[in-house]
């Protein structure tokens, strides 16, 4: 159990017991007395310290299982700037795509805010990419619009792209707790591609990673088919090194509950369940 700071641990002490000895006190000698020198000798052992694998600079991957083969030889040349903001847990995540993304790019290009709340005060390069005229932020909902219908019709082309980097309920967290991403305005993607990220359970079969976002939106604000390919590449080997070493491919949550193969239980919550029935009658969420 974790102690709060400032807080304070009582240690009963024999007059705690009726017989003069407490519980504690008495099982401690009875081990003692059974472990003899041989748990004297345990605690003079030395503790054997855990070193991690050296990581590639580049790709963040162990340099065993590199993915620098897969990665453009030249970070691309791009005019749109990329801020991911990142949920603090993606952070801990062994698999994550974030990392591939940045090396595919220049580092001014592709820019992470790692947080849960991001105010004016401690992030005023965040919250003047969020005011400025250009900038989109990546988010489906009703008020989205097509980003490729805004990237040929708006008067001000946009040159920065905001994504959030989370699971769906992080990205909701975010989005909706911090008025700033409100500025911006709303688009999403229309695409019938699936995710490439096998590795991972999705929501539905259109839900796609950090990496494929970007990489569908460069490619549509770029105009350049080839950098969705390039950006994608580095993933696509990602699941193929996994899955060959035992990793098991993740079908939708969306496709687990059409052919009945959904083994959870399923959520007592009302709501919860309605996104459930709504996924299998084909009704966005």
């Amino acid at each position: 159990m974790e102690l709060n700071e400032g807080c304070t641990r009582t240690v009963p002490t024999a007059v705690d017991s009726p017989t003069g000895t407490n519980a504690a006190g008495s099982e401690a000698l009875f081990l003692e007395d059974e472990l003899g020198d041989g748990f004297a000798e345990l605690q003079v052992l030395p503790i054997e310290s855990i070193n991690r694998r050296p990581e590639c600079p580049r790709c963040s991957r162990p340099q065993k299982v590199c993915l620098c083969p897969f990665l453009p030889v030249h970070p691309l040349s791009v005019s749109t700037c990329l801020y991911i903001v990142q949920h603090p847990a993606e952070e801990s995540r062994v698999l994550r795509t974030v990392p591939l993304l940045a090396a595919c790019l220049p580092q001014d290009k592709c820019k992470v805010f790692v947080g849960r709340r991001f105010t004016e005060d401690r992030y005023p390069e965040l919250a003047a990419v969020c005011r400025s005229p250009g900038t989109l932020i990546l988010y489906p909902g009703s008020e989205a619009d097509n980003l490729e219908d805004t990237s040929s019709l708006t008067s001000v082309y946009p040159s920065s792209i905001i994504i959030i980097d989370g699971t769906w309920s992080q990205a909701k967290d975010i989005f909706y707790k911090n008025s700033i991403f409100r500025l911006p305005k709303q688009v999403q993607l229309k695409t019938t591609l699936s995710s490439q990220y096998v590795i991972r359970t999705q929501p539905t079969n259109t839900c796609l990673s950090t990496l494929e976002c970007a990489a569908v939106a460069l490619a549509i604000m770029e105009k350049n088919d080839g950098i969705q390919e390039i950006i994608l590449r580095p993933l696509q080997a990602l699941c193929s090194f996994q899955i060959q070493h035992g990793a098991q491919v993740h079908h939708s949550k969306e496709h687990l509950l059409k052919n009945g193969l959904y083994d959870k239980p399923m959520p007592k919550n009302k709501r919860k369940l309605k996104k459930m029935e709504l996924l299998v009658n084909n009704v966005k969420i």
